[in-house]
This record gives structure tokens, C-alpha cells and sequence, in this order.
């Protein structure tokens, strides 16, 4: 059921590593939590929790490496800059995890599903509102949304900004918002240990000045920033949209 690749992406200097569960449906990319690779949410039961979606045919799930994730957690000031990294990884998002998917499905024009949690989140919220031409939907858990404290004492640079939704959504231009106002936006967070609703609302509130049709649901107090969360919510959400 699982297939995988490694390639050598030249934009991120690195290895990395792609991954895919199921054979036909509406393509999911899922990105890992700030510090996973590809098959974490094999790991912690997410493809198990989807599984009637994936026999059903209705999905397919992608994830990729968290390259810029890993760089916010483990930077000191003195390594790569995550600003540049986190840029250059939604590039190598849009143009080599895209393409092999589109290739994967046969089908170069689909636009994706994507979704993730806490940074993850943010990743999912990044690509769609930056390529709207690739994404249709953002599924965002527990979002994290504003990475400036992850840049290890750096100044926020043009990479940062070009590549934070938070900080560019209200200097979008009419061609751009056009395309982004046909895709969709979850925003969905507990408020339980360790989660911060509030990040959501103040991305729902930037979304809504720009007419992108989003709605953020509050799961309340029981529901805590965790594994337990995110496999009940993706479910549910992809299910309404597949």
C-alpha cells in the first residue's frame, strides 16, 4: 500500500524522501509536524485512522520530509537561515513534490489537498495561499502560524516574508486573490494543553479581509495539542471534501 522515493532536491541541498499511501482518489498532501519526515504519520497512526478513506478509493495520501521544520528546531543563529530555508522548501514543494504527484494521479492540471498540524498547519496554509494554481484546500490543525520567533535571533528577511501568509496576505494583488478566493480554508484547534486557538482566528480574520473563503472550528477544552486531536479531525474534514 505504501510506496516511497528519494531524490536530490538542488533547491534544498539535501536528500529527501516522498511518500504515498493508497492507488486512487483525491490527492492529500500532509505535512509533518515541525521536526518529522515523511512517514511520521504512519508512525503515529494517522494512515491507520484514514483508512476506510484509502479503501474506499475516495484518497491518496503524500507527505514529504519537514526540511524547513527541522531548521527552525534546531538552528542556533549560526547555521542556515530559516527564512531562506523555509522559502526555498515551499519551492521544492511547488515544483518537484507537486509534479510527482500530478505524474503519480496522471493528471498535470489537479489541484491538491493539503493539511498538517501545528507547523505542519502552517506549511498547509503557505502552499495554498502561495500556489493556488496547485492547492484547492488547506486543512490547518492546531496552526502555528506566526514563525517569527523561529528564527533564532535573525531579522526577518524577504525569504521570511515572501513565504509567511500572516505577514503577505494583505499585500496580495487582485490576479493572485482571484485564484486564491476558488480554494478553501479549515482551521480547526482544540483548546485544550498547549493550544493556542487564537492563531487560528487571527489567520480567519486576514483570510476574510481578503474574501478567501475560510471558518475556523473550535473542538473545546477536552481536546489538547496532539496525536489524538489531528486523528480525529482528519477524518472528518477529508471526508466532507473527498
Amino acid at each position: 500500500m505504501k510506496e516511497t522515493a528519494t531524490w536530490h532536491s538542488e533547491r534544498l541541498g539535501q536528500e529527501v524522501r516522498f511518500a504515498r499511501w493508497g492507488e486512487v482518489g483525491k490527492p492529500v498532501l500532509i505535512f509533518p509536524t515541525a521536526g518529522g519526515d515523511a512517514e511520521e504519520i504512519e508512525r503515529m497512526l494517522v494512515i491507520d485512522c484514514l483508512s476506510d478513506l484509502l479503501r474506499e478509493g475516495r484518497i491518496k495520501v503524500y507527505s514529504c520530509d519537514s526540511v524547513a521544520g527541522r531548521t527552525m528546531l534546531t538552528g542556533d543563529g549560526r547555521g542556515p537561515d530559516p527564512g531562506v530555508m523555509q522559502n526555498m522548501f515551499q519551492e521544492y514543494v511547488y515544483n518537484e513534490v507537486v509534479p510527482a504527484i500530478r505524474n503519480d494521479c496522471n493528471d498535470q492540471d489537479l489541484r491538491v489537498i493539503t493539511a498538517g498540524a501545528s507547523i505542519g498547519a502552517f506549511n498547509a496554509l503557505a502552499v495554498v495561499c502561495r500556489y493556488p494554481d496547485a492547492f484547492s484546500h488547506a486543512l490547518c490543525m492546531s496552526g502555528t502560524f506566526d514563525l517569527v520567533r523561529f528564527l533564532n535571533g535573525r531579522a526577518p528577511g524577504l525569504d521570511f516574508y515572501r513565504s509567511s501568509p500572516v505577514h503577505y496576505l494583505n499585500t496580495l494583488q487582485d490576479g493572485h486573490l482571484d485564484a486564491l478566493r476558488k480554494c478553501t480554508v479549515l482551521l480547526a484547534s482544540g483548546e485544550g494543553r498547549a493550544e493556542d486557538i487564537g492563531e487560528s482566528w487571527r489567520v480567519a480574520g486576514l483570510l476574510g479581509k481578503a474574501g478567501i473563503p475560510n471558518r475556523v472550528d473550535s473542538w473545546g477544552k477536552d481536546w489538547d495539542h496532539d496525536w489524538p486531536t489531528w486523528r480525529a479531525m482528519l477524518p472528518k474534514y477529508l471526508s466532507e471534501w473527498s
